[in-house]
């Protein structure tokens, strides 16, 4: 049978036009999402959820003590917390453009916190591997830093924490270099602290052993975890990758904090990816899904029990 050509042109032309009209609609995606706040498409109200889109012609509605955080198609990030009606237009007007380049780390941070990952993580609990302390077991306390394959750091400044609640403080932080010499011992009755790489103490070491133990029984610690500086090439690279996107995630707030995370973690800086979640966090403390979100990455890479 002969097919007429114009007639196809014609379809194509109509299915192609039909995708992009609905690509069109498409203005934001919901990144992180807390409270009662609404959506209307069309006539209809409806509760946002995380993961969600927001089509051009929608409407918000912010809820008191609520948050919501979106990214734009153009990858403009945009935090509502102000309490209000929002149409999706003047949203647009209000940010400009940003780098698509966003998307993908956006779209990465989705997918690793769908529902479907959670419920594959939850399956193979029992195959995450752990540290151990030399003698098959596991050590009495879990540093949440990465195995030492993935122990390169971009930034000066790491945040070491631990699960406190097995083992409590005081602690003993001991940091060495790699040849097992002491270069500072800090005691400190939180689970957390905070490394300056800048230090004049670790300025000239390229990687620094940390090991945490109980104050009251040395023989409760941690194993040995690696903080290791990237050579000046990585740095170099990372440095482009993330000049690609650092105009858009320059401003001090929890969603840009969260993008950076999963800017990190795409490229095997979990070491910045922790110290990322944990600013997230310290911004906008009251949002459930960025603790959530940080629990699930330090679980899916074995850093948490």
């Amino acid at each position: 049978m002969k097919i007429n050509k114009l007639t196809l042109l014609s379809a194509l032309l109509f299915v192609t036009l039909g995708l992009f009209a609905q690509d069109q609609k498409y203005a934001f995606k919901v990144l992180a999402n807390k409270g009662g706040s609404e959506v209307k498409t069309g006539d209809a109200w409806q509760p946002i959820k995380t993961g969600t889109t927001i089509n051009k012609n929608d409407e918000l509605k912010v809820s008191e003590n609520s948050y919501v955080g979106l990214v734009h198609v153009t990858g403009k990030p945009i935090e509502l917390k102000q309490a209000g009606s929002y149409t999706v237009s003047d949203l647009e007007k209000k940010i400009g453009t940003g780098s698509s380049v966003i998307n993908k780390y956006t779209d990465f941070i989705l997918s690793s916190n769908s529902a479907e990952a959670k419920k594959n993580r939850l399956s193979a609990t029992g195959a995450i591997h752990r540290g151990t302390d030399g003698t098959g077991a596991a050590p009495a306390i879990q540093i949440m830093l990465p195995e030492n394959q993935h122990s390169g750091i971009y930034n000066s400044a790491a945040i070491i924490s631990w699960e406190g609640s097995v083992v409590p403080g005081p602690y003993v932080v001991v940091l060495n270099n790699m040849f097992g010499e002491e270069l500072a011992r800090v005691e400190t009755p939180e689970s957390v602290l905070r490394l300056d790489l800048t230090d004049p103490k670790f300025v000239k070491e390229n990687a620094v052993l940390v090991q945490v133990s109980s104050k009251a029984d040395p023989s409760k610690k941690s194993a040995e975890k690696l903080i290791k500086k990237l050579s000046p090439a990585d740095q170099d690279k990372i440095k482009v990758s993330l000049g690609e996107i650092m105009g858009e995630v320059a401003e001090q707030t929890a969603l840009n904090k969260f993008i950076l995370a999963g800017f990190y973690e795409t490229n095997f800086l979990f070491i910045d990816a922790v110290a990322a979640y944990e600013e997230a966090i310290r911004l906008a403390p009251e949002v459930q899904e960025y603790k959530e979100a940080y629990d699930d990455f330090l679980i899916r890479h074995g850093m948490k029990r």
